[in-house]
């Protein structure tokens, strides 16, 4: 049990780490990056968004090599990945050059982060790993808290450059060698070789616990009927997400609120994230994980329902705000949790890499889709856009765990 709990403490630490240097700092960079060479905003950006991509296409092969080997091996290569980046990054003065280590980054991203993590508590906690998700997701809700000042301060001291070999240093320094306090591969408990009947499980079972997976490989969960329709809830959430992260300050501003309190708004996202998930770790946490998500899936579309028809009102903005945040950060529990209770957790790490791959794609094209329409005005166009999406999502979810449901 003390080995459990040193290896969700390290983790705790070198995700707020890796989220705050490789995924939030970016927002405070990028216009001092554009402004020193002189490059267009899609130019900087969209190495961040092609960075998301890479993520996206690596996060199988490298869940399965978490599968094979454990954390300590992948997450601590993955540190060096991004202290390697952020050097080059600090160093570079083409175009090529930055979209490299943006490269290099990306493939750090899903080595160190979430989906990594995840696998690292799977193979660890085996199927107890549902509140050590809860608990480490609320730790990495305050990586933005931490980032974000931390990110302008060495910008106003240093400047961009020096900051990027700031969180060089940090990766190699810091996250690598907390990283290697893992436990290896032969320290970790073994795979579940089988799994009891589903039948005979679910009789077991007491009403709150869902019945013991059969345990599936990576073909078969690819071929399984609800793995698709799962993998598209995600991603239709993520595509939401991150068009809103880029783009909910202009969106509020467009319903009339002024900039002040557009902020003062949108500030509100990351403490209910937080908030969202405590509540998920006290009130939820007798809860089935499928049920969860069938809360979270429907907490999007009605926010954006609330901002459709009310949103020139700053108590709908609110509200949304409110809802938007806590449905994101319940999310990222529910999709950790789900792959496990539904494709076992023997092949958990490509699993759910394959999961994670299209929703982090989506993330990558959210806010560059989206641009035109913010740009051309008129909220409730995307507004209309975004809620087709988001009832699609919550539709493809319930389909999925229907799915689920008629096995057991």
């Amino acid at each position: 049990m003390h080995l459990r709990w040193k290896t969700l403490a390290i983790l705790a630490c070198t995700q707020i780490m890796s989220w705050g240097a490789l995924y939030y700092a970016i927002a405070i960079l990028a216009p001092e990056i554009r402004r020193e060479t002189g490059w267009s905003s899609a130019s900087v950006v969209g190495a961040f968004s092609w960075s998301l991509l890479v993520s996206g296409l690596a996060a199988a092969p490298i869940g399965a090599l978490l599968d094979r080997h454990g954390g300590r091996s992948v997450m601590g290569a993955g540190s060096v990945l991004g202290a390697l980046g952020f050097a080059i990054l600090s160093r570079m003065h083409s175009l090529p050059a930055y979209y490299l280590a943006w490269t290099i980054l990306g493939l750090a991203m899903a080595m160190t982060m979430y989906e990594a993590a995840f696998a690292a508590i799977n193979r660890q906690f085996g199927m107890d790993s549902r509140k050590a998700i809860s608990t480490l997701t609320l730790f990495g809700g305050f990586a933005s808290t931490v980032s974000w000042p931390l990110t302008q301060y060495l910008d106003a001291r240093a400047g961009w450059r020096d900051t990027c070999l700031v969180y060089a240093a940090a990766q190699l320094l810091l996250s690598f060698p907390l990283h290697l306090l893992l436990p290896g591969s032969k320290h970790l408990p073994p795979h579940p070789t089988a799994a009891p009947e589903p039948a005979a499980a679910a009789a077991a079972a007491p009403p709150t616990v869902e019945a013991t997976p059969r345990e599936h490989t990576l073909p078969e969960a690819i071929r399984h009927p609800a793995f698709w329709k799962l993998a598209f809830a995600f991603s239709a959430n993520s595509f939401i997400f991150s068009a809103l992260s880029v783009h909910l300050i202009p969106l509020l501003q467009q319903y009339g609120h002024t900039a002040a309190l557009a902020v003062w708004l949108a500030a509100l996202v990351g403490p209910m994230q937080v908030a969202g998930r405590i509540g998920e770790m006290t009130v939820g946490r007798n809860a089935l994980p499928r049920t969860v998500g069938k809360v979270t899936f429907g907490a999007l579309p009605a926010a954006l329902l609330a901002l459709l028809l009310f949103g020139s009102h700053a108590w709908a903005a609110a509200l949304f705000c409110m809802m938007y945040g806590m449905s994101n950060g319940i999310l990222t529990i529910v999709r950790g949790t789900i792959p496990q209770t539904m494709f076992g957790r023997r092949h958990y790490g490509a699993i759910s890499g394959a999961l994670a791959g299209p929703a982090l794609i989506s993330r990558a094209a959210g806010p560059l889709a989206v641009a035109g329409l913010v740009h051309y005005g008129v909220p409730t166009i995307l507004l209309l856009v975004l809620l087709a999406v988001a009832l699609a999502s919550l539709a493809f979810y319930l389909l999925a765990i229907r799915v689920q449901v008629s096995e057991e």
